[in-house]
């Protein structure tokens, strides 16, 4: 049976780091609520419906996301999670507040985010300062990562697949020490009476498959719909780059046009996990420098819903797996949530689409 994650980020309530970075009481929606048309037919600002402008520190937001989550057929939450290495983390507490309080009873894992974070001048020269960098230390910090988690993998709502810990390793390639992380962290799921994991990894562009593999990955996941420019010639990708970098206009995708490049016949391979977006536009971010899927609707994620239902109807039971990406990215206008322009109708589109298998 086709099981639906999609990622959550954990951004939405105030963290110290930021206030220091970004201003008091700032969250994702700080950026949300800014948000400006920068073109004729643009929409902006995307506005909540619901669950409005909510905090993740309160236990009934999330009771309330997984409720519409499962009404509409997804089968769990994939929280992004910072580990910087030497214990530094960032954002966890509302993931650590599902773990210790039981709720809500929703299926989740987790998905490493393994990335520095930077400060990017968008609007001014594309600078950028570092605010934390990750860090591979070696063997000691990956055994406290794993035990840091050990509570999560031992809870009945963490996802398996073949009765394997399901764990996302967002970048792959950003440290030789990754083949190091995940032989420790096999080690270690045996010695707790876990069985093993089920690692899955992004592959970035499309084209680090064996590399990727070699690193003893169970599965990797593609962001082909953002590698759209690979599609183009090198005129246009000239001009996509010229207008992003300097003249700092968005780069602009029909949304409509990207649906061929969103699930393609290689994710029938039993070991790549299709990914699906019902839209894209993070210029809350990013202002001028944005990448936007443009005009996306309801019905046109309806279309690609059925496609990825279909690329993995034939893989064996447990390995039928999808991606949404994502549930809340609201500062990159990539997003399931009700909003004012939809309401419910991305989500609607998907239980409709699963009814309809």
């Amino acid at each position: 049976m086709t099981k639906i994650l999609a990622f959550y980020l954990p951004q939405f309530h105030p963290v110290p780091e930021n206030d220091e970075w970004w201003g008091k009481g700032f969250s994702e929606w700080t950026n949300v609520a800014k948000a400006r048309p920068l073109f004729w037919g643009h929409h902006q600002p995307n506005i909540p419906a619901d669950l409005g402008f909510y905090d993740l520190r309160l236990e009934e937001t999330r009771i309330a996301q997984a409720k519409l989550a499962q009404e509409h057929g997804i089968d769990g939450f994939c929280y992004w999670h910072y580990w910087f290495g030497n214990g530094k983390r960032l954002l966890e507490k509302p993931f650590e507040e599902v773990v210790k309080s039981n709720k809500p009873d929703f299926p989740f894992c987790l998905a490493w985010a393994n990335h520095s974070w930077e400060k990017k001048q968008f609007d001014k020269n594309g600078t950028s300062e570092l605010l934390v960098e990750q860090l591979y230390p070696g063997e000691e910090d990956y055994i406290s990562h794993f035990y840091s988690l050990l509570d999560a993998f031992k809870d009945n709502r963490y996802i398996r697949v073949n009765n394997k810990l399901f764990f996302v390793i967002y970048n792959p390639l950003g440290s030789s020490e990754i083949s190091v992380f995940v032989k420790v962290w096999r080690a270690l799921a045996k010695e707790n009476g876990l069985n093993d994991f089920h690692f899955v990894a992004r592959d970035a562009d499309s084209r680090d498959y064996e590399k990727i593999k070699a690193l003893d990955i169970d599965a990797i996941y593609n962001d082909d719909v953002f590698n759209i420019h690979h599609h183009k010639n090198i005129f246009q990708k000239g001009y996509y780059m010229f207008n992003r970098e300097y003249l700092k206009r968005p780069t602009r995708f029909l949304y409509k046009k990207a649906i061929k490049y969103m699930v393609t016949d290689k994710c029938k391979q039993n070991d790549i996990i299709p990914v699906i977006a019902p839209n894209w536009d993070h210029s809350p971010r990013s202002g001028g420098r944005a990448i936007i899927l443009h005009k996306s609707k309801p019905k046109y994620f309806g279309d690609v819903i059925k496609r990825a239902l279909e690329v993995v109807k034939n893989k064996p039971k447990e390995e039928q797996l999808i991606f949404v990406k994502s549930w809340n990215e609201w500062g990159e206008g990539n997003y399931l949530e009700p909003d004012l322009r939809y309401g419910k109708a991305y989500l609607e589109q998907l239980r409709d689409q699963l009814k309809n298998k």
